[in-house]
C-alpha cells in the first residue's frame, strides 16, 4: 500500500513538471532593484528553492530515461539531475543567506526543472542558455560575426568565427 502511494505521489510530481515550473512572483521579485521587493523575493526563492532542489533529480531521471536507451538514459538523467540538484540547492543556500544585502540579487537558476541552465524569457527577451551566454561574452557589439580573427603572427592562416 505504502509503494502504491509512492508511485502515484511520484508520478504526479514527475506528471506535473509545467506547474511546477512555473515563473511565481517570488522569482520577479527577487530580481528587483527595490530593495523591499529584493529582500522578500530572494528570502521567497531561496527557501523554494532549497526545497524543491530534489525535483531536479526526479525529472531528469524520467526525462532522460525516455529520451534515451534505458540504461544510458538513466544514468544519464542521475548526472545532470544531480547537478542541477546541487546548483537549485546551492543557489538557494546563497539566496537565504544574502537576502539581506542591498543590491545583490543572488544567482539565479531557471524556473524549469526539465533543464536548470535554461533561463526563462523576462519581457521581450528569448531564452538563453548558459553557452549562450558564454558564445555572447566572446563577441563585441558592431562587430561581424563572420570577420577574421585578429592574428598576431603574419603567416597564420585567418580564423573564423561563427
Amino acid at each position: 500500500m505504502k509503494k502504491g502511494i509512492l508511485v502515484v505521489a511520484l508520478v504526479m510530481v514527475c506528471g506535473t513538471t509545467n506547474a511546477w515550473a512555473a515563473r511565481t512572483a517570488v522569482h520577479v521579485a527577487a530580481e528587483s532593484p527595490e530593495y523591499g521587493r529584493k529582500f522578500v523575493g530572494m528570502l521567497g526563492r531561496g527557501l523554494l528553492n532549497v526545497a524543491t532542489c530534489f525535483v531536479d533529480l526526479i525529472v531528469n531521471v524520467v526525462n532522460e530515461t525516455k529520451n534515451g536507451p534505458a540504461l544510458v538514459g538513466t544514468l544519464m538523467g542521475i548526472g545532470k539531475g544531480a547537478g542541477c540538484t546541487i546548483l537549485r540547492a546551492g543557489s538557494g543556500v546563497v539566496d537565504v543567506a544574502t537576502f539581506w544585502v542591498p543590491g545583490f540579487n543572488g544567482f539565479p537558476v531557471s524556473d524549469s526543472y526539465d533543464n536548470c541552465l535554461v533561463m526563462a524569457p523576462t519581457g521581450s527577451e528569448a531564452s538563453t542558455t548558459f553557452s549562450d551566454t558564454i558564445e555572447s561574452a566572446g563577441t563585441t557589439s558592431g562587430a561581424s560575426s563572420a570577420a577574421p580573427a585578429a592574428s598576431p603572427h603574419k603567416h597564420e592562416k585567418p580564423k573564423y568565427t561563427k
